[in-house]
């Protein structure tokens, strides 16, 4: 075993997606993985308190689905059969470009269309498999444990939540070789850090001035639409208002509506249906107008993008790492967050076998710190595409592009033009949205050439099979 005999525990805060897929890759190493969660998980495929976010459209990206399968294989085939529907991410999706309706073609790159409640489900049920995997439910992490020289971290002090009729519990501590903190956006561990001597992380913080609301609706049995997906985004700065439709399984639709600064969707079921009418296409508002309503509608403006630079720290202790949204966080819109995540778990899985290759004793010095810098590097490619979106909207509001900014959006512009007319365009494009290809792919010499001529002013592209 990797992890030395006296080294054998490791435990996981937070039991959302980020932390139950640290749990898998750990249960390969550990002879006890403990998950501390705040919540109690339901019996089934149903929300709970403490996933607000499940309320809203979740999509998992092609290429986090493609993490997921290596993780627990055959997911995908467990959620058809739970009633997921299976997209082809071009060929089933409706959406509107900058010069109409995307083209609709065989793409070959295939998805499912899970509810985030099912597809946390469906994991936990994986998880449970595993001998090694326990959970703490109804416990909060209230501290780090650290050795006498606070140069590494040997534990976490858990306290039992007070439960309605119940007096509070006692904290107690729980030793591990590795703490993995995958607690979510309000992570403490800056603050743990700084009670322990370690300087807090810098942050770069990105406002998107967005909200949005969403709802569940069941689909007419008379519906004939001939899509899963419908997209309608916001075309900054003449159209604010966005909306999306996904294919749910139960025969669901979820729609989210979102808007820019002061003016988002409303709560209420008038307002909704008032604010869909508002989109760029009357698509969505016909599709849900007659529909039955099958859940309250939620609201949000959690939407700003965070960025928890833990790899510049000069000083890191051993035995912890920080993953998921405790280290980054997403505008949700753009939907990254779970694909992320699991990129986290590989990134987890394959520093753990590097650092086995150099120390087979099971020693964990410099782990951490190299798992952290490893983490941002694969951080780095999402934030960018997700935050050059929303420094647009900021650039909206505040009246500023610096050249280079500028150069990048024109560039966008065109290129998102040229994918309404061809198709190879269009398929490298959805490739790098679902973090299959890097977004240099859009650079190549092809592409470059036919949006730079774009630009000058020559004749159309040729339409790509």
């Amino acid at each position: 075993m990797f992890i030395s005999p006296s080294h054998h525990q490791a435990v996981v805060i937070g039991g959302g997606m980020a932390g139950m897929l640290a749990a898998r890759v750990l249960a390969e190493v550990c002879e006890r993985v403990t998950i501390v969660e705040r919540d109690r998980f339901p019996a089934g495929p149903t929300a709970r308190k403490g996933l607000p976010q499940a309320r809203h459209v979740h999509v998992l990206l092609k290429r986090g689905e493609e993490a997921l399968e290596h993780f627990f294989p055959g997911l995908g085939e467990e959620l058809a059969a739970s009633g997921a529907p299976l997209i082809d991410w071009i060929a089933d999706c409706q959406a509107l470009g900058n010069k109409g309706w995307l083209p609709r073609f065989s793409s070959g790159i295939l998805g499912h269309l899970p509810s985030r409640d099912l597809l946390d489900w469906s994991i936990r049920r994986r998880l449970a498999r595993h001998e090694q995997i326990h959970w703490l439910e109804a416990h909060d992490a209230v501290g780090l444990l650290s050795n006498a020289e606070q140069s590494a971290i040997v534990g976490v002090r858990v306290r039992p939540r007070n439960e309605a009729g119940q007096a509070p519990g006692e904290a107690y501590d729980l030793s591990a070789a590795l703490v993995v903190d995958a607690s979510g956006r309000d992570s403490p561990t800056p603050n743990w850090l700084a009670a322990l001597g370690y300087p807090r992380p810098q942050e770069t913080v990105i406002a998107s001035f967005l909200g949005y609301a969403s709802r569940f609706y069941q689909r007419p049995v008379n519906a004939q639409m001939d899509w899963k997906v419908l997209l309608l985004p916001r075309k900054l700065p003449a159209i604010a208002h966005g909306g999306v439709l996904y294919a749910q399984e139960g025969g669901r639709w979820i729609v989210t509506l979102s808007g820019t600064g002061h003016d988002c969707p409303p709560t209420d079921g008038v307002g909704f249906l008032t604010f869909a009418q508002t989109l760029a296409s009357p698509a969505l508002y016909q599709a849900i107008k007659d529909a039955e309503p099958c859940s309250p509608i939620c609201g949000s403006r959690q939407t700003g993008n965070r960025l928890r630079h833990y790899e510049r720290l000069t000083r890191w202790p051993e035995g912890l790492v920080v993953l998921g949204d405790a280290v980054c966080v997403f505008n949700p819109i753009f939907s990254q967050g779970m694909t992320v995540a699991a990129l986290g778990a590989e990134t987890l899985e394959q520093a753990l076998r590097a650092h086995q290759r150099c120390h087979p004793d099971g020693d964990l010095t410099g782990l951490a710190r190299r798992f952290q810098q490893a983490l941002a590097q694969v951080t780095a490619p999402p934030w960018e595409m997700a935050t050059s979106e929303d420094s647009r909207a900021a650039e909206t509001q505040d009246s500023q592009a610096n050249h280079e900014q500028l150069v990048i959006r024109r560039y966008s512009e065109r290129l998102r033009a040229l994918a309404s007319e061809n198709q190879q365009v269009y398929r490298t494009l959805l490739e790098v949205s679902h973090l299959l290809k890097p977004a240099s792919a859009l650079l190549q010499p092809d592409i470059a050439r036919q949006v730079l001529g774009r630009t000058a002013g020559t004749t159309a592209v040729a339409q790509h099979a």
